[in-house]
């Protein structure tokens, strides 16, 4: 079950700060309860999303599974709120860019550290 449930953790969280970040466009003093609602939303909707996949296809690649939850924030993000600014769909693309970004720098340094902690 632990198998199961960190990641998901994992993902709602790095959905999350992708969307939180990129709907305040960086300018974190700007952010309000409102903003940390929807972008929680964002996150549980594409964290549940990606983890479904991840775990019915075996993905172990953190490659593949920063790209899948790169995808699954944008298409999430795209349908949960209206764009802050850009065309209808900018913002959520760069969220999911955001999101895949961030999964894999995570992915990297728990590798890394993990590596370390082992030797």
């Amino acid at each position: 079950m632990k198998k199961k449930v960190t990641p998901l953790i994992e993902y709602f969280s790095e959905a999350t700060t992708a969307c939180l970040v990129t709907m305040v466009q960086g300018n974190l003093l700007s952010l309000t309860v409102g903003h940390l609602i929807i972008a929680s939303q964002t996150g549980i909707f594409a964290g549940i999303l990606s983890s479904f996949v991840i775990i019915f296809a075996k993905i172990e690649r953190k490659e593949i599974i920063a790209i899948l939850l790169g995808l699954s924030t944008a298409i999430v993000d795209f349908y949960m709120h209206p764009a802050m600014f850009g065309s209808f769909a900018t913002e959520a693309i760069i969220t999911g860019l955001a999101a895949a970004i961030l999964s894999y720098l995570v992915a990297t340094l728990i590798g890394l550290f993990s590596k370390k902690v082992a030797s």
